[in-house]
């Protein structure tokens, strides 16, 4: 019955997902001559990922807590990293990013395309001059007054353990003097194991953390601003924790506004 399932989820997500481009794609048409941020195809493709997980039979995703309307838009938020479901579950927060994500994404039909017209930045993992072009990209869009979303771990953790942040983001934000939003979230692991085609049923939550200022930082505190970030993201995830457990409640959103 899983397998039924994981298959026919698979095919809603693909379908949601091709009329979506045709939708984003009109839009591209239209706002692309004078709309230099892509935020309106950016948001197209937040919300096609949100209607897709609420179709899922599988998944019941939602916000924990006050979510601010906006942020600066000279931020860099990071989260940690669970599985191929995170971005669906970040997806429902109410402002447009754009994501660094592994090159290989974007060659997938429709999918990649789509990430493309949003203006999200591909780069290919272990590769250090795609590494400098990506976040060359990243500074460009912070810039136009953009956040950026990085996951700092480089890849999905196997475990509850959060796998060791890399520099990228955080050295980002202290060049750019910008601040860094640290996200958390819990129960997507379930929703779509790493390495795995298989769904299972998940109660997934994202939460959003305080801003830490970069000003005045300098590359000297790079660790100390890992760290900070580091200590936020395990205590907001420690504090979904009991939420995402068996037969609580999927979504406890409060405060959250519409789109920005």
């Amino acid at each position: 019955m899983n397998a039924l399932l994981s298959i026919w989820t698979w095919i809603e997500i693909g379908l949601v997902a091709l009329v979506g481009f045709f939708v984003q794609l009109a839009l591209a048409i239209v706002t692309w001559p004078f709309e230099r941020r892509r935020h309106v195809t950016g948001r197209c493709f937040r919300l096609v990922g949100v209607t897709a997980a609420k179709l899922t039979p599988f998944w019941r995703f939602g916000v924990h807590g006050d979510v601010p309307a906006r942020v600066a838009p000279n931020t860099v938020v990071v989260s940690n990293h669970e599985s191929n479901a995170d971005p669906f579950l970040i997806s429902h927060l109410p402002w447009e990013m754009k994501w660094l994500g592994k090159a290989s994404l974007f060659k997938i039909p429709v999918v990649g395309w789509m990430m493309w017209m949003a203006g999200d930045i591909p780069v290919h993992r272990g590769d250090r001059d795609s590494a400098t072009g990506a976040m060359a990209r990243c500074r460009e869009w912070l810039a136009k007054g953009m956040p950026v979303m990085i996951f700092p771990e480089g890849t999905r953790s196997k475990t509850d353990e959060l796998l060791p942040f890399k520099d990228g983001a955080f050295r980002l934000a202290i060049e750019a003097q910008a601040d860094v939003l640290p996200l958390a979230v819990s129960g997507t692991r379930r929703a779509l194991p790493k390495h795995s085609w298989r769904f299972a049923t998940s109660r997934g939550l994202v939460t959003v953390g305080t801003p830490i200022s970069t000003k005045g930082m300098t590359l000297a505190d790079l660790e100390k601003l890992k760290d900070l970030a580091r200590t936020q993201i395990l205590a907001l995830r420690a504090g979904l924790m009991p939420h995402t457990s068996a037969g609580a409640p999927a979504s406890e959103s409060s405060g959250a506004a519409p789109a920005a």
